[in-house]
């Protein structure tokens, strides 16, 4: 009797594994592009009183951050923005969950509205209408509050199934509303701005003058243009049919307002637009810290307007810079006649505004004019929007103040709440986690030790029954922890736009099954998760079983025929992988042919097409013996492709498998024994029934030849006892004859 080593190198890796680990490479090996500000693309697609009940339109977007005003007849009533331009937490996806929020002056949240996601645990059934739900339940919070609280001091509605999913919502919500409550220094938070690259001062010592055509060239002077044709276009978008139905008469070329301003109070843009005397005497209109621009207007429309009063203020205009918002009085005013550039244009309307220290503006930054125009819709009423005037003072005008180089904050803050978020996961399932640490370590032992383990028949059969009911109950319809290729997809994602541990780290126990998988690959291939671990693969062998019991016929499949059918799951999978470098939700549609999501995640409950085929293949298996898990499942043939690393080959066998003998090629539950003998690695499912097989006294013919040798032996051995043993007896009854 001969046995293979228990522990033989294998050094056969196969070129599969070479094509996925290259294709890895390169994903990891791209580089993410930079993007526009996700506010950009979604404030067209949700429109203002979509967002906020009685709003109109949207500002322009601030000049230094992602967060455009929210308006409402021209006044801001809040501020609007995306939680994923403010938070890098990604979802279980390994994508951003792309919330809309707005939040008023006084910091309060007024709504929040899921606009995009790509988390596979919404998309495969769970309705997104309880996500959206969920996430405008937020509305009416207290971010300063929230702010100032140890903890929060909110109660988050948690759905079934989607725990991860609404933790990372209610964690980018928070952090997200409080970052952009700080930076606008809304509800008394204290501002904690931060600007990359050097800050400025304004060069004071520059003082040459330019004609009219240099400052609107090189950008001293900024220009805004409006003909009737866009200002009734504007008016169209609005969507306001009073407003429509009363256009602007005249032309569309006509000239409705050409608008310019400039930063006056620089004396090199001063004394250009003004002149030297009259720059001095806005000089001495100026307090210490004051700044002044100029306004200058002409065609039919006023932007000091017809209905301006003595101290009052001037409704038309106003000077937006970030969290700063000037409004001009009458005591901050001076009406000129002219400029006094050469070549400029004839002006109906030439201002000199004032803007106070006390605003807090910051010459150096960009800022913006906002204009306000009004059209009548009725005798009292009347219909806004507005337009920008962007400015941004030449670097000429700057000098660089040197700062010390120090890390941010904003990505060590960043990273900590990150790692927080998942900690707090982790802390909530300790005793999940300790469940399955527990079942690892069984199964660890098992696998080390399954010679003994399998000594006893009947013994193991009870233990791997208890096993993977453990597995279909507790880890897959209790903690719907299932993997799944999508999850290899999100990975391969990820390597492509940067890697990062946080969206694995989310779900404990996946991350935790993940690393087994990966441990155990390089000791027994891809069995110890798909024979022991997998929840729809114990779901497929225990109802098996039960159709056992209940007499159901068991089909075995031609060699030829099954042999065939093993290159399906590759397939399917290099298939899948292919398509998820081109387009990651489109693999994910395609990715239902695992029925892991309807069966285990949610429960059947779901709609009827992806429950019949779930159930179809069930069915299939009560025939088949895990039918899905031999020839459909793509995860499984993910799993042999690396597996073919393997450093072990665990399974005893004898020089007489499959020549004569095929007791363990018949019984294997999935056919992964050739009739010659081997055992195939990228089909076995280490179900260890091979094992049971090798020991058994009534099964294997090596063992019963082994045994009946033995007998033989023993019998022998016992013939010749008994005759020497009568020799002896009849020695000893001989009587001695004395010598003579």
């Amino acid at each position: 009797m001969t046995t293979q080593s228990r522990a033989v190198p294998n050094r056969q890796p196969g070129r599969f594994l070479l094509l996925f680990m290259s294709a890895l490479m390169i994903c990891a090996a791209s580089i993410a592009q930079a993007q526009t500000p996700y506010l950009q693309k979604f404030l067209g697609e949700v429109p203002a009183d979509q967002l906020v009940s009685g709003a109109d339109a949207y500002g322009a977007i601030l000049a230094d951050n992602p967060v455009a005003p929210v308006l409402r007849g021209g006044e801001t009533i809040g501020y609007a923005f995306i939680t994923s331009d403010f938070v890098s937490t990604t979802g279980y996806s390994g994508k951003p969950i792309h919330v809309m929020v707005a939040i008023d002056k006084d910091a309060r949240l007024l709504t929040a509205k899921l606009v995009e996601h790509s988390e596979p645990i919404v998309l495969v059934g769970i309705p997104n209408s309880k996500m959206v739900a969920m996430t405008e339940s937020f509305s009416g919070l207290d971010i300063a509050a929230e702010a100032e609280a140890p903890k929060a001091s909110h109660q988050v509605d948690i759905i079934s199934g989607a725990t991860v999913t609404v933790m990372i919502i209610e964690d980018s919500i928070l952090r997200g509303s409080i970052k952009v409550a700080r930076l606008l220094g809304l509800g008394g938070l204290a501002g904690e701005s931060r600007r990359a690259g050097p800050e400025y001062t304004l060069n004071m010592e520059a003082d040459a003058t330019s004609d009219w055509q240099t400052l609107i060239g090189n950008g001293t002077v900024r220009q805004l243009s409006l003909d009737v044709g866009q200002i009734n276009e504007a008016f169209v978008a609005s969507g306001d049919a009073q407003a429509i139905a009363r256009p602007e008469k005249g032309e569309p070329s006509d000239r409705f307002i050409d608008l310019y301003t400039g930063l006056i109070s620089v004396p090199a843009i001063g004394n250009s637009l003004l002149g030297p005397n009259e720059f001095a005497n806005q000089a001495q209109f100026l307090e210490e810290g004051d700044h002044s621009i100029l306004v200058m207007g002409r065609g039919r429309y006023s932007f000091k307007g017809s209905g301006y009063v003595r101290g009052g203020i001037f409704e038309r205009i106003q000077l937006v810079q970030g969290e700063v918002s000037v409004r001009f009085r009458d005591k901050d005013h001076r009406r000129l006649g002219d400029t006094a550039a050469v070549g400029a244009p004839e002006f109906s309307e030439v201002d000199i505004f004032r803007i106070p220290a006390a605003t807090g503006f910051d010459p150096t930054q960009p800022w913006r004019l906002e204009l306000l125009v009004q059209r009548a819709v009725g005798p009292v009423k009347k219909a806004f929007i507005t337009f920008d005037l962007g400015y941004n003072l030449p670097k000429k005008f700057l000098t660089p103040v040197a700062k010390p180089v120090s890390v941010s904050l904003d990505q060590q803050d960043e990273a900590s709440a990150r790692a927080g978020l998942w900690k707090r996961v982790w802390e909530s399932k300790r005793i999940e986690i300790g469940i399955l640490l527990g079942m690892l370590g069984v199964l660890t032992l098992a696998f080390f030790f399954q010679f003994q383990a399998t000594k006893n028949a009947r013994a193991f059969y009870w233990f791997r029954m208890g096993f993977l009911t453990l597995t279909l109950v507790f880890l897959g319809w209790m903690q719907n922890a299932q993997l799944s290729v999508v999850n290899l997809m999100a990975l391969a994602s990820s390597l492509k736009s940067g890697f990062t541990w946080d969206a694995f780290l989310m779900d404990p126990l996946i991350f935790i099954l993940w690393f087994s998988v990966a441990a155990a690959l390089l000791f027994w291939g891809r069995g110890a998760y798909c024979g022991w671990l997998c929840p729809f693969g114990a779901l497929q062998e225990l109802s098996n079983q039960i159709a056992r019991k209940l007499r159901v016929p068991q089909w075995t499949l031609p060699w030829g025929l099954h042999e065939r059918l093993w290159p399906i799951k590759y397939i399917l999978f290099l298939g899948l992988f292919g398509l998820s470098l081109a387009s990651i939700p489109l693999a994910e549609t395609y990715a239902e042919v695992e029925p892991f999501k309807t069966a285990i995640i949610l429960k059947f409950v779901r709609d009827w097409p992806f429950v019949i085929f779930a159930v179809a293949l069930l069915v299939a298996g009560l025939f088949v013996e895990r039918f899905y898990c031999r020839y459909l499942c793509p995860l499984g043939a993910a799993l042999a492709i690396p597996a073919r690393l393997r450093m072990f080959d665990w399974l005893r066998r004898y020089n007489e498998c499959g020549s004569p003998c095929q007791t363990c090629a018949i019984e294997c539950p999935v056919q992964a024994i050739h009739p010659k003998g081997e055992i195939n690695p990228n089909e076995c499912v280490n179900c260890l029934h091979c094992q049971v097989l090798y020991q058994s006294e009534a099964k294997c013919p090596v063992v019963v030849k082994q045994l009946k040798r033995r007998a033989r032996d023993r019998a022998a051995m016992e013939a010749d006892g008994g005759a020497l043993e009568k020799a002896l007896a009849g020695t000893r009854g001989k009587k001695e004859i004395p010598n003579v």
